[in-house]
């Protein structure tokens, strides 16, 4: 008997494709085979124009964008055309930016093309958690500072509590972890207020936009200084900020500095 997760007779393929955090060179090479062999490409609002290039001359480019503080086209809809693509037989490639794992909703479209009956596969990308710090010539974990990192999103879900930042410092604190915050620029002043509670205002922080990209912008501050940085230095989103004693590694500055990819 068939069941309602059965492969969809005639259906296409689904890859959820990690397109890193902008750099096409930081691209893995399953990733740009994955992109050149696709027929139709639903792309995220932060995937840079160098990657999206990369699609085959006679592939359809869908924007279905996603960013958080601006309009968005809805989730349901996306995963709706993505469905309806393969079961035209098309080889349709989800792309996303960074991986699809952490933070990209990767689970969610997965779960529902399955339920579909329709073949998904997934393709890591580096996260931008990862490329900022690196960026930055810093490690997420050193043996001398951080026993291990967590990331998180700084933007819950609409409705949900989110995260418990008091919690989540005294953690932090206790078991010398690295904190790495997604879409937490809106929140941030009320971030900051939170992890007070239990991080020392002198912990260092660095806050990096649009991490591997050439026209990446960062700046080094302290917990304590947090949201008058960002608001001093200009930085936005998409930005990536990184909290812990594993930042003690870059000059300890408040300017913004400008990062330039090797041609």
């Amino acid at each position: 008997m068939s069941s309602s997760i059965d492969t969809f007779p005639g259906a296409g393929l689904v890859t959820l494709v990690g397109a890193g955090p902008g750099d096409p060179e930081l691209l893995t090479l399953k990733a740009v085979k994955a992109i050149q062999a696709a027929t139709v490409l639903m792309v995220d609002d932060l995937v840079s124009d160098e990657v999206v290039a990369l699609a085959a001359p006679g592939a359809r480019i869908v924007h279905v964008g996603k960013r958080g503080g601006c309009k968005s086209t809805p989730q349901a809809f996306i995963e709706k055309l993505m469905v309806m693509a393969a079961r035209e037989g098309e080889n349709v490639v989800r792309l996303k930016g960074g991986d699809p794992f952490i933070f990209g909703r990767g689970g969610e479209e997965v779960e529902h093309l399955k339920a579909a009956g329709i073949e998904v596969r997934v393709v890591n990308g580096i996260t931008a958690g990862l490329a900022a710090v690196t960026s930055l010539g810093v490690a997420l974990t050193h043996r001398e500072h951080a026993h291990g990192v967590v990331f998180v999103t700084g933007h819950a879900r609409p409705g949900a509590e989110g995260t418990d930042w008091r919690a989540l410092a005294a953690t932090v604190r206790d078991a010398r972890l690295t904190l790495v915050i997604y879409m937490g620029v809106t929140g941030a002043t009320r971030i900051q207020q939170e992890l007070l509670t239990g991080l020392p205002a002198s912990t260092p922080v660095a806050i990096v936009q649009r991490a591997s990209l050439p026209d990446q912008r960062h700046a080094v501050t302290t917990l304590g200084a947090l949201a008058a940085t960002l608001d001093s230095e200009q930085l936005a989103s998409p930005s990536v900020i990184v909290v812990g004693d594993v930042v003690r590694g870059v000059a300890a500055s408040t300017a913004t500095q400008t990062h330039s990819r090797a041609a």
